[in-house]
C-alpha cells in the first residue's frame, strides 16, 4: 500500500494510532491470569485492591507502556542510522549499539554491583556511545573509507565481540547470570513503571529532536555535498542525529534489554508506505515500531503458556526473514 497524498498519510497515521491504543488495551487485558475488559476498566475507575486489579495496574499497564515506548524508540533509531550511514541494513541491533549498551550494563552489575535504575540508564547510554564510535571507526578504516558494506561488517564484528564479552562475564558470575539472563534476551516482562520513568526524558528528547531534524535529514539523504550546498550544517546535523540514536537505543536497552530487528524492519515498511520524506517516515516508524513490539509481547504470552517467550525472541523470528530479504536486495541489487 503506497500512500501518495497528504490526506491519505494523515488518515492512515491516525488509524495506526487507534490500532496501537487497541493493542495496548489488549496487552493490559490478556495474559496468564484471566481478566476481562470490565475488570480492566474497573481497576482504573473503581480500584478495589483485588489480585486482578493489582495485576492490571502494576504489571500489565507498565508492561504495555514500556513495550510501546521501546518499540517506537528502536524504530526511530533505525531510521536515523540508515539515513546517516546510507546503509539499508543499519539498525541498533545489527550495528552493535544494543550489544554495547547491554555489555555496559552487565559490567555494571557483575563488577560494580550496580542496582540503581538511574545508574543503569547512564551506563547503557555510555555503552551505546562506545559501540557507535567503534563501529564508525572500524567502518571508516582502509583505503576506500566508509562504505555500507564495511559498516555492516564492522557492526557485526563489534556486536559479536561485545556479546562474547557479555557471556564471558556472566559465566564468571553466576549471581549476575540469574539477574540479567532474561533481560539480555530482550523482555518487558516484570518491568515496573519506575523503570520507564527513569529513561522517558531521554527517549522523549530523542523523539522530539528526530522530528525537528526531519526536514534536514531529507537533504542529508541526497548526499553531504548537496546538503552542504543547500545550507545544511552537515556536521551539526549528524552529531545531533547520532546523539538521538544513543539516547533512543541506550534508553530502550536500559528498560527492556537488547531487543533486535525492530530498527531494521520498521523503517523499510514505512518507506514502502509513505516514501522517503522523513517528516512522515519518522512519526510513522514510531507508531509502527510501537505496534510491532506490543503485538509481539502479546503473542509471546501464549506460545508456550504458562511460560513466556522473551519478546526479543519474537522480534527475531519476525525480523530475520526481513533481514535476509533486505540484505539480498540491498547488496546484490544496489552495490
Amino acid at each position: 500500500m503506497v500512500l501518495k497524498t497528504t490526506s491519505q498519510k494523515a488518515a492512515v497515521y491516525i488509524l495506526f494510532w487507534v490500532l496501537l491504543l487497541l493493542l495496548m488495551c489488549a496487552s493490559i487485558v490478556y495474559g496468564y491470569r484471566a481478566t476481562t475488559w470490565t475488570m480492566a476498566w474497573d481497576s482504573f475507575t473503581a480500584f478495589n485492591g483485588s489480585n486482578e486489579h493489582l495485576v492490571l495496574r502494576t504489571i500489565r499497564l507498565p508492561r504495555s507502556l514500556i513495550a510501546a515506548c521501546v518499540g517506537a524508540s528502536l524504530a526511530i533509531a533505525g531510521v536515523l542510522m540508515q539515513t546517516l550511514t546510507k546503509n539499508p541494513l543499519a539498525s541498533p541491533g545489527i550495528f552493535g549499539i544494543n550489544a554495547g549498551a547491554g555489555l555496559a550494563v552487565v559490567i555494571a552489575v557483575t563488577i560494580f554491583s550496580m542496582g540503581s535504575l538511574q545508574a543503569y540508564t547512564w551506563v547503557s547510554f555510555f555503552g551505546a556511545a562506545i559501540a557507535a564510535v567503534l563501529v564508525y571507526g572500524a567502518g571508516s578504516f582502509g583505503r576506500d573509507g566508509l562504505t555500507p558494506m564495511k559498516l555492516t561488517l564492522a557492526g557485526a564484528a563489534i556486536a559479536a565481540f561485545f556479546s562474547s564479552l557479555t557471556q564471558g562475564l556472566l559465566v564468571l558470575n553466576e549471581t549476575a547470570l540469574e539477574q540479567v539472563l532474561f533481560w539480555l534476551a530482550g523482555s518487558v516482562q516484570g518491568r515496573k513503571l519506575e523503570t520507564l520513568t527513569a529513561v522517558i526524558p531521554y527517549l522523549a528528547a530523542g523523539w522530539l529532536v528526530s522530528v525537528i531534524l526531519a526536514a534536514k535529514l531529507n537533504l542529508l539523504a541526497m548526499g553531504d555535498d548537496v546538503a552542504q550546498s543547500l545550507g545544511v550544517k552537515v556536521g551539526k546535523i549528524k552529531v545531533l542525529a547520532a546523539l538521538c540514536v544513543i539516547f533512543l537505543s541506550g534508553g530502550a536497552v536500559a528498560v527492556a534489554g537488547p531487543v533486535g530487528f525492530i530498527g531494521i524492519v520498521i523503517p523499510h515498511i514505512t518507506r514502502a508506505m509513505v516514501g522517503s520524506d522523513h517528516r512522515w517516515v519518522i512519526p510513522y516508524s514510531g507508531v509502527l515500531g510501537a505496534i510491532l513490539l506490543v503485538a509481539a509481547d502479546i503473542l509471546s504470552r501464549f506460545i508456550i503458556m504458562p511460560q513466556e517467550v522473551p519478546v526479543g525472541v519474537m522480534t527475531a523470528i519476525i525480523g530475520t526473514p526481513f533481514f535476509i530479504f533486505i540484505a539480498r536486495k540491498g547488496f546484490n541489487g544496489n552495490e
